[in-house]
């Protein structure tokens, strides 16, 4: 299976809403005339097992101990490449990097079995501005992991490559927006 041009046919089907005007607040808070709904594929059977395998085919040559990033997002990416990587015998560990440090318990702000030292990618599905993927980058290093880069689903090309580089982050996108808006 082409799992890149699967994912592409399901975002087109499923996610992408266009608007002649800015209909759509984003996280940022600020208007968009289209919208990407990419839970509409990550938290979905097929669209789970397209993703993990393309992810996985993305970065199982560097050899990564782990991938995850901010939850919800990241959550069903990092679940999905975590089993096609243990059905291809290459287990590579999920992990979830909480919005806040959990206020009870341990006060653990990354849930896995990640340590420190450990080399990891951080996952996104939208990047527009790469403030989730600049935070859960943050708290990853401050944690002791070395981050690989970012990998995204889908880069919205607002300002978050550069805004990752700035602070030392590749950026890795599948696609970007541009690929799906094209007049």
């Amino acid at each position: 299976m082409d799992y890149k041009k699967r994912l592409e046919e399901l975002i087109k089907e499923r996610a992408l809403k266009v608007a002649d005007e800015p209909i759509f607040k984003l996280s940022s808070g600020k208007m968009s005339n289209y919208y990407l709904d990419l839970r509409t594929i990550t938290l979905d059977p097929e669209g789970g097992y397209v993703i993990g395998n393309l992810v996985y085919q993305m970065v199982k040559d560097k050899k990564p101990d782990a991938v995850g990033g901010l939850t919800l997002g990241a959550d069903p990416i990092a679940y999905a490449t975590s089993l096609v990587s243990y059905l291809n015998n290459d287990p590579i560990k999920p992990f979830v990097v909480r919005k806040e440090p959990k206020g009870h318990g341990t006060g653990k702000q990354i849930e896995g079995n990640v340590k420190p030292g450990e080399n990891v990618y951080i996952l996104e599905d939208v990047v527009t501005t790469a403030g989730s993927s600049l935070k859960a980058c943050k708290v990853a290093k401050e944690f002791g992991l070395n981050v690989l880069g970012v990998i995204a689903i889908v880069d919205r090309e607002e300002g978050g490559e550069e805004n990752l580089k700035k602070e030392g982050f590749e950026l890795i996108p599948i696609f970007k927006v541009s690929h799906f808006l094209k007049k």
